[in-house]
C-alpha cells in the first residue's frame, strides 16, 4: 500500500470468520483487504482441496492481489492466474470499491458465492448475487466479465466459501445491524458444513452518501 492509498477502514467496516477442516492444521482459505488509492480491494481465495497445497496456492494469490490490488478486477483475474500456475490452482471472487464514484465493481471463478445486501429497505432489488464463472484460476481460467454496481453508505457485500451452505443468506435478514465480525461469526456458526475448510467475510460500505 502506498502512502497515498486509502486504508480499508477508511471505506468499508469489515470482518472475517473462517475454520479448518477437521484433521487439518491449515486451512487453504484466504482473503485480502487491500487499500489503494480512490479505491479498497476485497477478495476471498479458496485453493482447491485442503491441508498444506491449498494453503500455499491461496497464499500465493492473496500475495499477487495485494501486490496488484490498485488494478481492474479482470487484471487481477490475468496476473492470479499466472502466479498460480505453479500450485494446484484456486477458486476466487473479488469485489473492488472505489470512492472515487462509489461503485463496487465484482467478479468471481468458481465457488466462492458474493452477495450484496442493499441497507435502503425501499431498494429494488434488495439483494444482488454475484455470477460466478466455472472454472479455476491457475488453471482453467474462463473468458472473463466484471459487472460495475452503484453502491450506498450502508450497502453490504458477504463472501463465502464452499465450506458454507449456500443458503446462507436466507437468515441475515435480522440483525443486520449488528457489526460485520459479528455478522461473518454468526454466518460460520449458523451454516458451516464441517467437511471442508469455511470462510466468510463481511464488508460494509462506510463511503458515498446515505
Amino acid at each position: 500500500m502506498s502512502s497515498n492509498s486509502l486504508r480499508p477502514e477508511d471505506l468499508i467496516e469489515w470482518g472475517v470468520a473462517s475454520a479448518v477442516m477437521p484433521g487439518e492444521s491449515e486451512s487453504g482459505d484466504s482473503f485480502v483487504v487491500e487499500g489503494f488509492d480512490q479505491g479498497v480491494l476485497v477478495g476471498v481465495v479458496d485453493g482447491l482441496g485442503h491441508g498444506s497445497d491449498a494453503a500455499l496456492a491461496a497464499r500465493t494469490v492473496g500475495a499477487t492481489l495485494a501486490d496488484f490490488a490498485r488494478e481492474s478486477v479482470i487484471a487481477l483475474f490475468r496476473h492470479c492466474h499466472e502466479s498460480a500456475q505453479k500450485t494446484r490452482g484456486v477458486v476466487m471472487s473479488l469485489a473492488s470499491f472505489s470512492n472515487k464514484d462509489s461503485t463496487m465493481t465484482w467478479a468471481g471463478v468458481g465457488n466462492v458465492e458474493g452477495l450484496l445486501l442493499r441497507a435502503d429497505a425501499n431498494a429494488s432489488p434488495a439483494a444482488e448475487y454475484l455470477l460466478l464463472r466455472s472454472g479455476g484460476v491457475g488453471f482453467n481460467l474462463p473468458e472473463l466479465r466484471a459487472t460495475v454496481i452503484p453502491i450506498l453508505r450502508g450497502d453490504m457485500l458477504i463472501f463465502a466459501t464452499d465450506g458454507i451452505r449456500s443458503n446462507f443468506s436466507q437468515a441475515l435478514l435480522q440483525n443486520l445491524h449488528e457489526t460485520p465480525q459479528r455478522i461473518a461469526e454468526r454466518i460460520l456458526a449458523q451454516n458451516k458444513k464441517g467437511t471442508d475448510d469455511a470462510l466468510v467475510l463481511v464488508a460494509r460500505y462506510k463511503g458515498g452518501a446515505e
